[in-house]
């Protein structure tokens, strides 16, 4: 049998990259999901509460699931490089995922900052199953590769998020190519506080 949780370093392209890789725990995966933390100066990290609840929702539907650290955070090797060089990171954990799990389909998932990062990464790699968003910043700049996008996008929105307004979220996913959902969660801010129950059963039900 495999083991179940792994801490390992990465190869990435700006050094080493911290890791945590947990696989599901009452059957074989029959998906890999690569699964981003959000912004890296303001204290996000892959234990975020948001990141280990889509973690676990991810792994009880069957995944399993590659959390790492961006450049800079935690054990990992280098600096901040302002969401190009987390991409480049993200595109490293997925060709390890893929590496590891060559019979797997391999989607990607990401929080805030982490969001941003694995859709423009899922866009422009084009062959993820599916791309989970949860809590996208509309706040933090124009994304116009979603207008082209035919990957499958799954977008969960807390209804009180203060970098993603529901006004100017619904006006973004109107630009949205398709095949696209978009999932609202009553919750009190951008963390999904108080609702983080929630959060993980609407992140199961899409598996």
């Amino acid at each position: 049998m495999p083991r179940r949780i792994e801490a390992p370093m990465l190869d990435g392209p700006a050094g080493k990259l911290e890791a945590l890789l947990e696989e599901p725990d009452d059957r074989p995966p029959g998906e890999a999901c690569v699964l981003c933390h959000p912004h890296p100066l303001f204290g996000g990290t892959m234990h975020n509460k948001v990141v280990y609840r889509m973690a676990r929702a991810l792994r009880r539907s069957g995944s399993v699931v590659l959390r790492f650290n961006f450049r800079g955070v935690g054990r990992s090797q280098g600096e901040h490089a302002e969401g190009v060089g987390e991409i480049e990171d993200a595109r490293a954990a997925v060709e390890w995922v893929r590496g590891r799990y060559s019979g797997l389909p391999c989607s990607l998932a990401g929080f805030s900052f982490g969001s941003r990062v694995i859709l423009e990464l899922g866009c422009e790699l084009a062959d993820a199953p599916r791309l989970v968003a949860v809590g996208f910043p509309t706040r933090a700049g124009e994304a116009p590769y979603l207008a082209s996008c035919q990957v499958p996008k799954f977008f969960i929105t807390s209804t009180a998020d203060q970098y993603a307004p529901r006004q100017e979220m619904e006006m973004l996913y109107a630009k949205i190519a398709s095949p696209k959902q978009m999932i609202w969660i009553e919750a009190e801010d951008h963390f999904f506080g108080g609702a983080l129950d929630r959060l993980e059963e609407v992140v199961f039900g899409l598996g």
